[in-house]
């Protein structure tokens, strides 16, 4: 009918009439049959939708299994010596912490604060569910909820940020059912534990084990009330919350908690005032924990556990693994002194003679080179965006500065060793090892020339075939054809020469005339190539009579393990950083064994031993004195035009190599301040005063022990005979074992195989 209603007469007719009663209902089932077909597709198509949309939420959720053996992400410890965490590796920085440890008034100010039922329900809190759900309709906003202990569990152990409106609302229903699993198949011990070990509290910590490590630089077992009531406070929000951005919202929160807990009787009001008296100190201000005691080696230590990994098939990030190294804290500390406190001062005299205007081809490559490793210039995808970020920079003073300044930074390598197990126990592999945290490490990647540094391999060939040390060459020019055809004429470093000297004399004062006539007549080149390799030098050396000088490139960590070799007695250690790998459970991964092989005789590595103290006593390496007055030996080395600067040396206990020089090798020092001995050799001294002060390391004095195959003789220079009661002239001592003539008298020329078997035939 074209009426919305029915007139009276109509009504009387309907009443009445029966056929037209009839009419008006057939008119009615004409309309079902007409859109019954439509109605039954929206009804399937709702039912299907709702079915898709429950076994959707439903595959999201974590299985059984999962539940019942959580595996959140650990964060991976790195352990010095000494006990000392070094760096955590993590994707989230989690540590894992049983509830039987943590204070009772923690468990008891987290339920007071957070889910005061959580005793009484069963995973989910219908009526602050609800409560939750009309505040998001009236705010248009799906982020309140999460009511209870449980379900802030679920959310925070297994589900992924939300993307969408339609992700949050599915992440709320699968809230509710992880809920409902997790209380199925946990205590609420075993619940609240969980959540404790997964909760986020800001600056990368999850859970309170980790958050307490970060704050107050403790373990959670030992907060007390005032810092456990602050962290309770920052689960409503870890960065709005931060105490040390904002710490007076943080101790607002923190007083909230408090009353609830003097509500709920936990503690009185006297102790909750006591509380909130209580400022807390945080760990956070403490610059080691920003970037690290030792950055570089524990980058060090991260390769090496990568490769690892696929061994034994664990991550890293994610596993909570136990990584026991050999690094000690306390030296580590004494060596970024060491570091720090010299090149504080050779940083600015270097800068006093530096001339920018004299090398501006090395400073425009590297502006280049800044502009194009900027975070702008990546993100930049045009051409056109790049050209005009690379023009204002160019025209940037700071910019430039910022350039002149890294440029000419004088960079460091120092690595030490304990060369009796191996154990690298020190590692500073840059200059700004404080902020610099994963650039270049210096000690063991950089490769430069070590100049006079090498000399000891070529000593020790001769010596260990057995030449005495006072054996004489003369240090007179010799040219040598290389090669490419040119011909080398090497030079002494003050181009003086003379007659014969002496291999200990020599040595003292790194005669290079005497060190080329040794490769040339008695250390055969690649008997001296073959000896490097086996005492640890990994690098290549190709076999020219140059390296005697050093030419060959190596790195810092090479050398201190192959200077090792000679307070080891002859026994190369192969460095070592990792002592031992357990699971997050203590287990037993893989623990190191040091790798040792005998290269050298004990003599052959005490007459070493003997030039290269002679060397820091009087010779090049004579600056180590000023610090260090106990046995100590070494040797400097200097390249070409001051380039590279080194001091590789040992104590009976420690074997250390110092590497001094610029990213960009083409800056040079130009002067003298560029010798090993000046810009080196300072650093080794340093560290061990403080280290053999440091009474808490402990280090007893010790010596260099001459083994039993050396016997020591005195005897006269005028008479040559013993000594037994009265010499006319100077005394020398000779060893009359299998090294006739070995140590010889540093002053006096002996020519005690005269008419004999030249020393290179003699038998042992």
């Amino acid at each position: 009918m074209k009426k919305k209603g029915y007139s009276s007469k109509e009504m009387e007719r309907y009443f009445n009439d029966p056929s037209y009663r009839r009419s008006i209902l057939d008119r009615g089932k004409g309309f079902l049959k007409r859109y019954a077909v439509y109605l039954i597709i929206v009804v399937v198509a709702l039912l299907a939708l709702f079915v898709w949309y429950g076994s959707y939420v439903i595959e999201g959720l974590p299985p059984l299994d999962k539940l019942e053996n959580p595996r959140p992400e650990l964060a991976t410890k790195i352990f010095s010596t000494d006990g000392e965490v070094l760096d955590q590796l993590f994707v989230k920085n989690r540590s894992r912490i049983t509830i039987d440890k943590l204070p009772q008034g923690l468990i008891e100010g987290l339920i007071a604060t957070e889910d005061k039922e959580f005793y009484n329900h069963w995973g989910v809190h219908m009526a602050r569910v609800f409560k939750a759900a009309v505040k998001n309709i009236i705010a248009l906003d799906i982020r309140e909820g999460a009511s209870t202990i449980t379900q802030q569990l679920s959310r925070n152990l297994y589900l992924k940020p939300d993307r969408n409106i339609f992700d949050a609302v599915t992440r709320k229903f699968r809230e509710l059912l992880t809920s409902l699993q997790i209380e199925r198949n946990f205590t609420k011990r075993e619940i609240l534990e969980l959540y404790l070990n997964t909760v986020y509290f800001g600056r990368g910590a999850y859970g309170v084990e980790s958050a307490s490590q970060i704050y107050f630089g403790k373990s959670a077992a030992e907060i007390t009330i005032p810092e456990y009531t602050l962290l309770i406070g920052m689960l409503k929000g870890a960065i709005y919350y931060d105490p040390i951005n904002h710490p007076q919202r943080a101790f607002r929160r923190r007083d909230i908690v408090i009353g609830q807990m003097v509500k709920d009787g936990i503690i009185t009001a006297d102790q909750g005032e006591k509380i909130r008296a209580d400022s807390l100190t945080f760990r956070t201000i403490d610059p080691d924990m920003r970037s690290g005691l030792a950055p570089h080696f524990v980058e060090w230590v991260r390769q090496q556990l990568v490769r690892k990994s696929e061994r034994y098939g664990f991550d890293i990030l994610r596993d909570g693994l136990r990584v026991y190294t050999s690094l000690d804290s306390r030296m580590q500390r004494h060596a970024n002194r060491s570091v720090e406190e010299h090149l504080k001062e050779y940083q600015a005299r270097f800068d006093s003679t530096w001339d920018w205007r004299l090398y501006p081809d090395i400073l425009k490559e590297n502006v280049e080179r800044r502009i194009r490793e900027t975070e702008q210039f990546k993100r930049a995808k045009l051409p056109e965006e790049r050209d005009s970020l690379s023009n204002v920079l160019r025209n940037s003073a700071a910019f430039i500065d910022s350039v002149k300044n890294l440029t000419k930074m004088i960079e460091v390598g120092f690595v030490v060793i304990n060369p009796h197990n191996g154990y690298v126990v020190t590692m500073v592999g840059g200059s700004n090892f404080r902020s610099f945290k994963y650039g270049l490490n210096h000690a063991t990647q950089i490769r430069r020339q070590p100049g006079s540094a090498f000399k000891p391999f070529v000593y020790t060939v001769a010596i260990d075939n057995g030449y005495p040390v006072c054996y004489e060459l003369l240090n007179q020019p010799v040219t040598i054809p290389m090669p490419d055809g040119t011909r080398w004429t090497p030079q002494n470093f003050d181009r003086g020469v003379g007659g014969k000297i002496t291999l200990r004399e020599a040595f003292k004062h790194s005669i290079n005339l005497i060190a080329v006539r040794a490769i040339l007549e008695i250390a055969p080149v690649r008997t001296v190539v073959e000896y490097s390799k086996r005492m640890g030098i990994k690098s290549n050396i190709p076999p020219y009579e140059s390296i005697a000088l050093g030419t060959a490139v190596v790195t810092p960590l090479e050398m201190a393990a192959a200077y090792g070799v000679y307070p080891n007695e002859g026994v190369y250690v192969e460095p070592t950083a990792i002592l031992r790998i357990e699971d997050k459970d203590g287990n037993l991964i893989e623990e190191s064994v040091p790798e040792k092989r005998e290269v050298l005789s004990k003599e052959t590595a005490y007459l070493m031993t003997s030039l290269m103290e002679d060397n820091v006593n009087g010779g090049t390496g004579g600056r180590v004195r000023r610090f260090f007055n106990l046995p100590a030996a070494g040797k400097t080395g200097t390249t070409q035009d001051y380039a590279d600067a080194w001091f590789v040396g040992f104590t009976p206990q420690l074997a250390a190599a110092v590497w001094v020089g610029f990213d960009d090798n083409r800056i040079r020092f130009g002067s003298s301040d560029g010798q090993g001995g000046r810009a080196a050799a300072p650093i080794f001294g340093r560290f061990m005063q403080y280290t053999y002060d440091d009474p808490q390391i402990g280090l007893p004095l010790e010596y260099f022990r001459q083994p039993d195959g050396v016997v020591t003789d005195t005897i006269c220079v005028d008479t040559k005979k013993k000594v037994r009661e009265w010499c006319p002239n100077r005394t020398t001592e000779i060893f009359n074992s299998r090294y006739p003539l070995g140590l010889c008298d540093v002053h006096t020329s002996l020519h005690w195989n005269e008419g004999k078997e030249s020393p290179s035939k003699i038998s042992w």
